[in-house]
């Protein structure tokens, strides 16, 4: 017994060594690194390079055609200058507006009609629209064993990660996984799009379980319920929503479907789908573009500022409260210090981001539905005073509209969703825009996309190792 507690030991004090070496290592290479690899701005400036694919005016360079969807944010005028507008989204030519004030006025779920439209470019009939939700439900379920080999063994911290983890491991399951026919990769893209809401719910019950001790709820998904109405099924320990819940959600995962070939994460489905491979591969890539705090997880700095704020203003109704702290937030001396208001501004929207119009109106429904009215203030008033904050603290004079982050993070804290979640519901709802553009790259796009990177790291002659 001596022994072996002796032998533990020495082996646990060679570990904590060799962390403590590692780690050591790599803070003296970092340190190297942080010099060695600086390029001064100005040789970007002298060489012409659109840093992060943006033009000297903020626009994004073109590098490609697209007929998914369209985002408008300003216009130009005969001298070439920007102007300021009111933003628009279309989704295969329609105002996004229209299908959503649609779904609202006939009280209806139109997340699979909106699926429908990206993939196949026109609106469904009544009988196709059910085909193709037919069709969605025998999708539903995961493979067998699935869940128990795939999620539950492997419990990640991190829902995206184990959602890109779980994209690339349908590759196994799959018959055919690299033929990147239409037809195939139309089939593959069905079946991730039913399989996203368990992915994600099964994710999350994992992490709840393995690493906060809480009982494991694993729902199984019906097949008639719509996408909204199985994902929170299967995210509640219950499995039980109302219907006001299952349509708001639907209605915020319109609003996510598709946004344009140019964001990050679309981009990226076009840039890996264009040198030829599967279709997982080119879906986990989008997985891992949409995690990054600056897209897609940006919805999670919305919550989690907004939690900092109810954690130090005492009276929530108390504007200049608020006020206060939005200051304090801008001169990085609140939540993560960043110095930014997440939920406003937006990269192409100058004026208003629509998604941000249309949910706030549904945002403030529910507000009244649940007794929320004073929380729901506090993101009005941050919506109506960020552009005088920024101006006033930090000399930044321009429209800072809300973006669709802002009330998609009242909406979710309402209906009660966990902030781990946030973010793969995005990728659940961008899934049918990023399988509509693969879907385009394969069928027109047809050329390995290749950007050219101008070398700046002068020549060296070769120093041998004795002499270094």
């Amino acid at each position: 017994m001596s022994d072996n507690y002796e032998a533990f030991t020495t082996e646990k004090e060679r570990l904590i060594d060799r962390l403590s070496e590692e780690k050591a290592f790599c803070m003296s290479k970092a340190r190297e690194l942080n010099r060695t690899d600086i390029i001064p701005d100005s040789l970007y400036i002298e060489k012409d390079v659109k840093r992060g694919l943006r033009n000297a005016n903020g626009t994004g360079v073109i590098v490609g055609l697209t007929k998914v969807g369209e985002v408008i944010g300003y216009e130009f005028d005969p001298q070439g200058n920007k102007i300021a507008i009111d933003g628009k989204l279309y989704y295969r030519g329609y105002d996004v507006e229209d299908i959503f004030n649609n779904c609202v006025q006939e009280n209806r779920f139109g997340f699979e009609e909106v699926t429908y439209l990206l993939l196949f470019g026109e609106l469904p009939t009544k009988s196709e629209l059910a085909e193709f939700n037919t069709m969605l439900g025998s999708k539903r379920e995961l493979p067998r064993g699935f869940a128990r080999d795939m999620i539950l063994t492997a419990p990640s911290h991190s829902i995206m990660n184990k959602l890109a983890r779980s994209v690339l491991a349908m590759y196994s399951y799959d018959d055919n996984p690299d033929d990147t026919s239409v037809e195939n990769v139309l089939r593959q893209s069905l079946s991730l799009i039913g399989h996203f809401p368990a992915l994600i719910a099964y994710g999350y019950q994992a992490k709840r379980s393995s690493f906060y001790n809480e009982s494991l709820h694993l729902h199984n998904p019906i097949p008639e319920l719509t996408t909204a109405e199985n994902i929170l099924r299967m995210l509640r320990p219950t499995g039980e929503y109302t219907d006001i819940e299952a349509k708001l959600l639907d209605l915020s995962l319109i609003l996510h479907a598709e946004h344009g070939g140019g964001n990050n994460s679309t981009f990226a489905t076009h840039l890996v789908s264009s040198s030829g491979t599967d279709t997982y591969s080119a879906i986990a890539a989008a997985v891992g573009a949409l995690k990054g705090p600056k897209h897609g997880g940006a919805n999670i700095a919305v919550i989690n500022m907004m939690h900092d704020l109810y954690q130090n203003v005492k009276d929530i109704t108390n504007e200049s409260q608020i006020e206060d702290y939005l200051v304090k937030v801008l001169r990085g001396e609140a939540n993560d210090h960043s110095g930014l208001i997440y939920g406003l501004g937006h990269a192409i929207y100058t004026i208003s981001d629509p998604r941000a119009i249309l949910l706030k109106g549904m945002a403030k429904k529910l507000a009244e539905s649940k007794g929320l009215e004073d929380a729901f203030h506090v993101y009005e008033f941050i919506e109506s005073q960020g552009a005088a904050l920024y101006k006033e603290v930090k000399g930044i004079d321009k429209p800072m509209p809300a973006n669709v982050d802002l009330y998609s993070g009242f909406v979710y804290r309402a209906l009660n969703i966990p902030v781990d979640i946030a973010t793969p519901l995005f990728a659940t709802a961008r899934l049918s825009g990023w399988c509509a553009h693969r879907l385009e790259e394969i069928i027109t796009g047809r050329r390995l996309m290749r950007p050219a990177y101008n070398g700046v790291q002068p020549y060296l002659n070769y120093v041998p190792i004795q002499n270094r």
